[in-house]
């Protein structure tokens, strides 16, 4: 298979789709890898590293779109190579598609087959091409948090592990999957008085085995969420719904009741994000202030540690990426039925129940089209 991997091109991403090493790996399998010129620059990968590995330096991206069979990204496509996908093409990215409605219009129109690295699970319901960058995102929100409580950040001027005879920060992580344990970790290290809040009492319990008496934990319903954030100096939102738009479950009265000068990081973003008053923010301009409280809502957080991020990411993708180019797409689907939850769009139809819901498509099962 002819595999492309083009330059990412939002703003402030410096991951790349493949590192040398996967490229090596997918050489030696028998394919053929294109790799657009300064695309892993980024992470300091040259593209002497991608010539020593097998790959092909292409100077543009419209070549890469042009010509191969399966083209492997990090973030969504914009609207400028979304013009470029083909028909019969494989993407195979984060997608995100449940509130963006203009990027899944546009899949459906370039009649392109499109796995979602954020919807393929694994045997026990993990989301395994998703957990690496949430464990990132889930890492940097506290330390994002804690710039954005500081007077140069908006912030009121209060360090998040406080002094002796000061009190720390009080950080309310909301949900506690991969990203709020990870959150929970940082904020406990950097000194904060954390809470998590989750519905499933489980979670809370795995946080308390592991974290034990050092965090706070709070049964998710309005009434607790309200209490929490009022009191807070710093909201984590971490709550992911597999595939679909993230429920708000911090309202605008809520963020309304924080004190001046405290902060909100929504790591949710992605899938529209769980502040009612979020909105996308990038690297180049992070935050801005809603009734005085500070967000910070990037949408591609892992981006600014992207040599970190990438080896992550590639350290997960690449097995797939194998299987997709070795079997072809409908075959390794067939096969991995893990893999097949992956497929979003597919030859003009929608593909995944909960992007078809959120944005009014018919949905067409994977099964169906692959005739299982």
């Amino acid at each position: 298979m002819l595999i492309g991997c083009p330059k990412e091109i939002k703003d402030h991403e410096d991951r790349v789709g493949l590192v040398p090493s996967s490229v090596l790996e997918l050489v030696a399998a028998g394919h053929e890898v294109m790799i657009e010129t300064n695309a892993g620059a980024g992470i300091g990968c040259a593209d002497e590293d991608y010539v020593a590995a097998g790959a092909k330096i292409i100077a543009t991206a419209d070549e890469i779109f042009a010509t191969a069979e399966m083209v492997v990204k990090v973030k969504e496509p914009l609207a400028v190579e979304r013009a470029k996908l083909r028909s019969g093409q494989l993407l195979f990215t984060y997608l995100h598609l449940a509130p963006d409605a203009a990027q899944t219009e546009d899949l459906v129109k370039s009649g392109a087959t499109c796995i979602a690295y954020e919807t393929v699970t694994s045997k026990t319901g993990a989301l395994p091409l998703l957990f690496p960058m949430s464990e990132v995102a889930g890492r940097l929100a506290p330390q994002v948090g804690a710039q954005a409580l500081e007077n140069n950040g908006g912030g009121m001027g209060v360090l998040l592990g406080g002094v002796p005879g000061v009190d720390p920060a009080e950080v309310v992580i909301i949900g506690a999957g991969v990203s709020g344990t990870n959150a929970a970790r940082v904020a406990l290290g950097m000194g904060a008085s954390v809470t998590m809040v989750d519905r499933n009492t489980d979670a809370l319990r795995a946080a308390v085995d592991r974290f034990g008496t050092a965090i706070k934990t709070v049964y998710s319903n309005k009434g607790n969420i309200a209490r929490v954030v009022e009191q807070a100096d710093l909201v984590i939102g971490t709550v992911l719904i597999p595939g679909a738009e993230t429920p708000k479950l911090v309202t605008a009265e809520m963020i309304k009741s924080m004190r001046p000068g405290s902060a909100v990081v929504d790591v949710a973003i992605d899938q529209g994000g769980c502040f009612e008053t979020s909105k996308a923010t990038t690297h180049s301009d992070p935050t801005y202030v809603v009734d005085g409280v500070v967000h910070y809502c990037v949408a591609n957080m892992p981006g600014c540690v992207a040599r970190t991020s990438t080896f992550a990411l590639n350290n997960a993708t690449l097995p797939f990426a194998l299987a997709l180019a070795n079997k072809g797409w409908e075959q390794a689907c067939k096969d991995d039925p893990y893999l097949r939850t992956g497929l979003n769009v597919h030859d003009g139809k929608v593909t995944y129940e909960a992007v078809a819901k959120a944005l009014g498509y018919d949905y067409t099962s994977p099964e169906s089209i692959l005739g299982l």
